[in-house]
């Protein structure tokens, strides 16, 4: 089966929403986290210096950049490698494969996430990459050997086919109209065309 490749606007939006969800949870542990520090200092009665307070928001700033990464890598690893399908790509109707055609794994979904930091470190022209690739693969499709796909074509292919008259057919409908039905009804003339289809054009629009 032939499949059409997800676009760099798509990729990019599915991507964004993928972040916003991500950065929403990520203020929720934030909240969560300063909050209970809060408390804590309260509850022990400690006498707060700047010099504290600076060692503690450093560890603080340190644990939320950690479990924020790990959240990132959790998400892209778990949906990616189960469904192919991250909230943000099921929104814009993108799935992710394998270049074989075969289904994603959550060992190659990690992989694949692993070039997203690589992107992330050479200021994101892994990204920029699935503009002028022919497949539109960027550095983390590369180093996984995935694609991103329409989901839509995938689910149907029958949107891949069309079938339009060929001369023959055209040619015989015409013979058929003009020599009126005394050999067989509308009926048999379309059971006619159906068996013996022409060939139709594998470009979608």
């Amino acid at each position: 089966m032939t499949y059409i490749y997800g676009g760099f606007w798509q990729r990019f939006f599915a991507f964004m929403i993928d972040e916003m969800i991500l950065t929403a949870i990520g203020w929720l542990l934030f909240l969560i986290g300063g909050t209970a520090l809060s408390l804590g200092i309260q509850t022990r009665e400690m006498i707060f210096d700047e010099e504290m307070f600076l060692g503690l928001s450093l560890k603080y700033v340190l644990l939320y950049q950690f479990l924020t990464g790990l959240l990132s890598m959790a998400y892209f690893t778990y949906l990616h490698g189960t469904m192919g399908q991250t909230l943000g790509k099921k929104i814009l109707g993108l799935k992710v494969m394998q270049e074989t055609g075969e289904s994603m794994r959550p060992g190659l979904a990690f992989l694949r996430w692993v070039g997203y930091l690589i992107n992330a470190v050479c200021m994101n022209l892994g990204f920029i990459w699935i503009a002028f690739d022919g497949r539109k693969q960027g550095w983390h499709d590369k180093i996984a050997g995935t694609v991103v796909i329409r989901a839509e074509y995938e689910a149907r292919p029958d949107l891949w086919t069309k079938k339009p008259l060929t001369k023959e057919g055209i040619s015989i409908t015409k013979q058929a109209f003009e020599t009126g039905s005394s050999n067989g009804s509308v009926a048999q003339l379309v059971e006619h065309r159906t068996e013996n289809p022409g060939v139709g054009g594998s470009i979608p629009p």
